[in-house]
This record gives structure tokens, sequence and C-alpha cells, in this order.
């Protein structure tokens, strides 16, 4: 890997880890339905004045928004609204990798190898651990309905990649923003029936500097050139080198949240992170590691 493509990787990685710190921001200004209007306002205009309409059937081009722009950001802001911390958020979201193996499974025919059988086992049990300590009571006040909700969008990103491998190769800012004026309407009706024409009103006439640019950069930073420049990594590296690079996104969250809003995790939550990582590892380079050992068994 060259060095511009690390520090593409890496752009990327601060862009996405810092994605949760600013909704955290953005949240307290906007609420979560609104906000997610806003944001995909924000990536179709003016993008697709000026990129071409992606070649991508109608039926697939709804699949992937309806999943991975409106499920996933529905669920996430809804569960950062109602008391999911940004850290945890960060890591929680990554068990999308896991509902993207299974789905793949059944709906391409992928194999499950064993190292994403004990990946999934061990990720699992790292959730339950930071689920019971939603119950229990923690540093971080985590709400099990946070978590839950978490858990949803983690399976919607999932459903979202299924579609997007359904795809194939296309051009990834241009799906990406043409996609996102279908999520629009939807939001906005869910804006207007959970939180009220009078709540918009308020929230578009006194809104803050520091909502105005969480809008801003989860649209451009997050979205425009996140996406962007990790479609060039994808596309000048082989897939095993960039997948991996992901695994820092919760590093950046957790060590943000930290850093810029105080979140500090309770002993029974560093397990259960400590755990969910290492499920995660062990679904990234379990199968290496396994090939490994087997070519040198026998030596041995």
């Amino acid at each position: 890997m060259r060095p511009q493509h690390l520090l593409t990787a890496l752009v990327v990685v601060v862009l996405w880890g810092m994605n949760f710190v600013v909704i955290k921001i953005g949240l307290k200004g906007i609420p979560p339905f609104l906000m997610g209007t806003l944001r995909f306002m924000l990536v179709a205009f003016p993008a697709i004045l000026f990129l071409p309409r992606p070649k991508v059937p109608l039926r697939l081009l709804l699949a992937y928004a309806l999943t991975i722009s409106l499920g996933q950001f529905a669920f996430l802001f809804s569960a950062m609204a109602v008391g999911m911390p940004a850290g945890l958020a960060s890591l929680v979201l990554q068990s999308q990798a896991f509902f993207t193996v299974a789905l793949s499974a059944l709906v391409f025919g992928d194999k499950l190898h064993m190292s994403n059988l004990c990946g999934m086992l061990v990720a699992a049990l790292g959730l339950f651990i930071l689920g019971s300590a939603s119950l229990q009571g923690s540093a971080q006040q985590v709400t099990l309905a946070g978590f839950a909700l978490t858990i949803c969008a983690a399976f919607s990103w999932a459903s979202g990649n299924v579609i997007n491998k359904k795809i194939g190769p296309t051009a990834v800012l241009s799906l990406v923003s043409w996609s996102a004026l279908i999520p629009i309407l939807p939001f906005f009706a869910l804006s207007l029936m959970f939180e009220g024409r009078d709540t918009i009103v308020h929230s578009l006439t006194h809104m803050s500097l520091s909502s105005a640019l969480t809008i801003v950069y989860l649209a451009v930073a997050a979205t425009l050139i996140g996406y962007t420049l990790w479609g060039r990594l994808l596309s000048s590296l082989p897939t095993h080198m960039v997948a991996p690079m992901t695994l820092m996104v919760p590093v950046i969250g957790l060590s943000a949240a930290w850093l810029l809003l105080g979140e500090a995790l309770s002993q029974l939550q560093i397990i259960g992170a400590l755990t969910v990582m290492g499920g995660l590892l062990i679904n990234v380079f379990g199968a290496r590691l396994f090939a490994a050992w087997n070519t040198r068994s026998p030596a041995t």
C-alpha cells in the first residue's frame, strides 16, 4: 500500500469516526428525522445536477436507498436521540459486518468460514455484555431502546450492503447522490408524524451554527467526501486490504467521544467493547490466521 493510499484511508476513518460525535452534538438542536431530511437534501442537491444518473434498475436503487440510507440513519439518529452514546454507537454499528456475512450466505449462497462463525459468536457475546450493561445501568446511562435501535441500524446497513453487491460495480458518487433523493420524503413524513410541525418550524427558524455545521459535515464530509475516497480505495486496492480499515472507525469514535463529549465506559462496557472488537478482528483476519496455522502444522 502506497503512502497516499494510507493517508486516504486515514482521512476516511477519521471522517467516519468523528461522524458519531457530530451527530450527538447536532441532535441537541435538530430532532432525528428532520436531521435525516436535511442531510439527504444536501447530499442530493446540487450534486445530481452535475452527476449522471447511475445505470441501476429503479427497484435496486429504491431498495438501496430505503435500507442503507433511510433505514440505517432513521434507526441510528433515533438511537442516539434516546440515549445511545456516540462512542458505543460507533462500535455496535459495526455489527453490520456479521449481518452482511449472514445475509450474503442466505441471498448469494456465500460460504461461511469457521472464522466468520467464531467471530459472530465472540461479537454476539460482546453485544450481550453491552446489552446487559444497559439494563444494569452504567457510566453512560445507555438505554435498552437506544441499544436495540442501533442493532436495527446495523441490520439496515448490512441489507444495503447486500443490495449494493447485487447492483455490482457502478459510480459510487452518482449512486450515493441520486439514491439520496429517495429518503428525503419518507424522512420528512416521519418528522411530521413523530416530531410535529411546530418542532420542525422551531428547529429551522432557530437553527444554531453548530446544528447547521452538523448537517454540512454529515452530508459533505461523511457522505460525499467519505464515500468518494472509499470508492477510490476499493477501485485501486484489493478488497481484503481496504475492508479491515473500517475497524479503526469505532476506535476513533470511542476516543473522540471520550475526549470531546466526556463519555467514559464502565468496566462492564469496556469488557463488552473489547469482546466485540475481538469478534470483528476474528471475522476479518481469522481465515488468514487459520490458513497460516494449517500450513505450519504438518511441518510441526
